[in-house]
């Protein structure tokens, strides 16, 4: 069977040959190419290749398949040295957000959050009211024969949004401090994003991917049972369930922790939790997960991120993939998967390397 064929069996209920292998090699392949761990036949599009060539199944990366314009809002970015300051000007006020790009790491961190007051709220308020969505289907469509039997084509929801004002908008400070202080007015911004939210959302569900991701980011120690309830809940179940009913599978991305968080999300209807990432990196052992949520969710990682770099030796590294694998084996609910992406400094081999184990140790009980 193919990697494509394999996941599509499993999310049927069914039991494959052996337990799907998929990874994102997205955040590793800038490194690879940078530092010519790979060769430049790998340039442009051959990440799809590059999955195949290692025997990774590809899904990711997904992307919004629609685009966002909020007429009376410019929008202007500046570079300085390592600096990357974005501007909103808009004629209630004006939004700032800065990052800093991290050259070693491969990636930008958000130094000043774009929300950071009530003001700077009720002025995100006004842009939200007048932001349109128009449908951009095309990479979509443009995937499917680059991933072939390699892979899906998967897109993404917009976040719920509590988690959009959590991981990229205001940062959870800021949330805490605004619910605290101003939490009238944030809830009113909560249903205002919903609102919008959920027009997005049609575009992509009505996108030709089979797959469909809320890609939250989430973790239990920054999201509790109680904000849970509150804020994202109703979200997620309504589209899971509309999800469901267009006959494509739901995802949630949960990279963080998992206690008390994993099975509110499975209870909300997601068909699949992926990036789980499981102890000694994270807070629930392998043999543990399938107690925490129902029996039809399906389980997809398993395997920390930084365990393909030479923080083990190659025999320990074997010796984890195995154990997971043991687990996985034993029932058709778990796809062995990345938590959440392999990362710059990681060996080509060792990615490789799953392939074979998988090959050899990844048949049914």
């Amino acid at each position: 069977m193919t990697e494509r064929a394999r996941a599509a069996a499993l999310l049927r209920g069914e039991t494959p040959d052996r337990v799907p292998w998929f990874g994102d090699l997205s955040y590793w392949y800038p490194y690879a190419m940078d530092k010519g761990v790979i060769g430049p036949q790998y340039a442009g599009d051959g990440l799809f290749r590059l999955h195949r060539d290692l025997g990774v199944g590809f899904y990711l990366q997904g992307y919004f398949p629609f685009r966002e314009e909020c007429p009376g809002a410019e929008c202007r970015v500046r570079r300085s040295g390592a600096e990357i300051l974005t501007e909103w000007t808009t004629p209630v006020g004006t939004l700032r957000q800065a990052e800093v790009a991290l050259p070693a790491s491969y990636t930008v961190a958000i130094r000043e959050h774009m929300i950071k007051s009530a003001e700077d709220l009720k002025i995100y308020a006004w842009m939200m009211e007048r932001t349109r969505y128009r449908p951009d289907y095309e990479e979509a469509r443009r995937r499917y024969p680059l991933a072939g039997e390699n892979g899906a084509v998967l897109c993404y929801l917009p976040k719920s949004p509590y988690m959009d004002m959590v991981a990229l908008k205001a940062g959870i400070v800021a949330v805490v401090d605004l619910i605290a202080d101003e939490g009238e007015l944030f809830d009113d911004v909560m249903a205002l994003l919903e609102e919008k939210h959920d027009q997005a959302a049609e575009i992509a569900l009505n996108s030709p991917a089979e797959w469909l991701m809320i890609p939250e980011n989430i973790s239990s120690e920054v999201v509790g049972k109680r904000p849970y309830a509150k804020y994202m809940r109703g979200y997620h179940q309504k589209w899971t369930g509309r999800i469901r009913g267009a006959g494509k599978v739901s995802f949630v991305h949960l990279d963080g922790t998992m206690r008390g968080l994993i099975g509110e999300l499975s209870q909300s209807g997601f068909q699949v939790i992926e990036a789980l990432t499981p102890a000694p990196v994270g807070d629930i052992p392998i043999e543990e997960l399938h107690q925490w949520v129902e029996p039809a969710t399906v389980l997809w990682g398993g395997l920390p991120g930084v365990y393909f770099t030479d923080l083990l030796s190659d025999a320990q590294f074997d010796e984890f993939v195995l154990r997971t694998l043991d687990q996985m084996a034993r029932a058709p609910r778990y796809v062995l998967g990345v938590a959440d992406q392999v990362p710059p400094g990681s060996r080509p081999e060792r990615i490789a390397r799953v392939r074979e184990l998988v090959n050899r140790n990844g048949k049914y009980r």
